[in-house]
């Protein structure tokens, strides 16, 4: 088992199933109690990145909330604060606000005979220098 199994084991054990347990939906956990619970020396960075990790987040379905400590957030001192995500929610995802516009043009696009059809258009009203061409009206 791994050190960050044990950490992860330790935190669902300890904090996260009592918490669940009684309904409360904020988490908070201090690196220095995980630590020391464990009866480590000099472990500290191992339980802070495992605590802040994409992992431990998503096998619990948690949300990081905060992270309060020093900036190297490699600390005893650290304290995380979780949310549970709702049970219906499934672990928070990032939305790329980019990914989410594709497919938005294809209408236009259409009106327009298609993409290359348009395109091809395009690149020869640019290099057109005689006379500018009127914009056509989609």
């Amino acid at each position: 088992m791994t050190y960050s199994d044990q950490v992860i084991q330790y935190v669902r054990r300890s904090y996260l199933e009592p918490a669940s347990k009684s309904g409360t939906t904020l988490v908070r956990v201090r690196a220095g109690d995980v630590h020391k619970a464990l009866h480590w020396n000099n472990r500290v960075p191992s339980v802070c990145q495992t605590l802040a990790s994409k992992r431990f987040l998503e096998e619990n379905n948690l949300e990081l909330i905060e992270r309060q400590g020093p900036p190297s957030g490699l600390s005893t001192t650290t304290v995380y604060t979780y949310r549970f995500n709702r049970a219906g929610d499934s672990p928070k995802k990032k939305t790329n606000l980019l990914l989410s516009l594709q497919g938005v043009g294809k209408d236009v696009f259409a009106r327009l005979g298609g993409g290359e059809k348009f395109l091809r258009e395009e690149r020869e009203r640019w290099s057109d220098t005689t006379a500018p061409l009127p914009r056509r009206k989609p």
